[in-house]
């Protein structure tokens, strides 16, 4: 049995997939996936990519920043690798004549292989200007706030993605506020707010949300069965309600994807 007919029963799977529609359009713009075919750990392919942007655009999702992962020695994406599969799929979409909007970036890994990418000025800038950076779960990356810092003289704004899941802050909290501090924002993956990722990372989220401290909201999409569990959250959890104590920017991102989308990764 479904998620659907265990939660509402047989006869209301059909009204259930219905409430789910557009319930996160509020947000505008997905910052935060890996949608982009055959590069990473996300979609295998454009066909598997179009079905997840189906089933993201019935939430509500019309436009999204495709980050997939720059990581030294696993993903050694560049801008021509990312500009290729970005390619790809935005061929695609046009094939099927579809609205959705789809900007490329990336999820850079605090790593040796920023290092020579912020020397260069060659990163993968988000529109808007932001950054969207993360760290090894394992541990915490001593670069952190000195990579901070280079992002900014080069004039942009990191972004760090799903602290919620660095393990080694949930009980160290006032890292989160040194972070913040020191100038860097903050991206909740949806699924945190669930036990996606256990209930230490909900814990987490759900502090950080009550304190005020996102910035963006992003789905860290990868396959189906994120899709599946995201679409269980949504039905699930007040959403928008929880979102409120934060100031979330994905909205503002609107025009400066229309403003960038005719230099993405130039």
């Amino acid at each position: 049995m479904n998620f659907f007919s265990r939660l509402f029963g047989k006869r209301g799977e059909a009204d259930s997939k219905v409430r789910l529609l557009g319930k996160l359009a509020f947000l505008e713009v997905d910052v935060h996936n890996h949608l982009l075919p055959g590069i990473d750990d996300g979609s295998k392919s454009v066909d598997e990519s179009l079905e997840l942007i189906k089933g993201l655009n019935s939430l509500g999702f019309s436009k999204f920043i495709c980050t997939p992962h720059i990581m030294d020695g696993v993903h050694p994406n560049t801008k021509s690798t990312i500009q290729t599969a970005y390619q790809a799929l935005k061929g695609a979409l046009a094939e099927q004549n579809s609205k959705v909007e789809i900007f490329p970036a990336a999820e850079h890994m605090i790593d040796d292989g920023i290092v020579p990418l912020i020397e260069r000025d060659n990163l993968c800038v988000m529109p808007g200007g932001y950054v969207l950076i993360e760290m090894s779960y394992l541990s915490e990356s001593k670069a952190l706030f000195q990579t901070i810092k280079d992002i900014q003289k080069l004039g942009y704004k990191p972004v760090l993605a799903h602290p919620e899941r660095y393990n080694y802050y949930h009980y160290n909290f006032n890292m989160y506020h040194q972070i913040r501090d020191a100038g860097c924002l903050m991206q909740l993956n949806l699924l945190s707010i669930s036990r996606y990722y256990g209930v230490e990372v909900k814990s987490a989220a759900l502090t950080l949300l009550k304190s005020g401290m996102y910035d963006f909201v992003g789905t860290d999409l990868h396959h189906d069965r994120h899709l599946a569990a995201l679409q269980e959250v949504v039905a699930k959890y007040p959403v928008r309600d929880m979102l409120k104590s934060c100031n979330i920017l994905n909205p503002t991102l609107l025009d400066h994807i229309k403003h960038d989308s005719s230099k993405a990764l130039g």
